[in-house]
């Protein structure tokens, strides 16, 4: 897991209780260390998808670039990632119902 990740899952929880909880299961996930190759390519992932008019948030981009390194499929229902995978070579996990 990205801490961006961590940190988005636990904002706007409003009661303490339940963020505390999700803090709590969420930490079986270790994050994964990011590097300076991660962010540049990031950069350049952006930069390729603009350029074919797919637009994404920087974070989107350096998940795609962290999974990409590390072989790892990403886990969404964020619809800007099937875009992404038009471009980029990331793999998207597929939910057992095949969503």
């Amino acid at each position: 897991m990205l801490g961006s990740i961590r940190q988005e899952l636990l904002s706007g929880i409003k009661q303490e209780e339940q963020l505390s909880l999700l803090a709590d299961h969420l930490r079986a996930f270790p994050d994964l260390a990011l590097t300076e190759d991660d962010f540049e390519e990031a950069a350049s992932y952006f930069n390729l998808c603009r350029a074919q008019g797919i637009q994404g948030a920087n974070t989107d981009f350096l998940v795609c670039a962290v999974a990409i390194r590390n072989k790892i499929p990403i886990f969404t229902t964020d619809k800007d990632f099937a875009n992404f995978a038009k471009v980029l070579e990331i793999e998207l996990h597929q939910s057992r119902t095949g969503g």
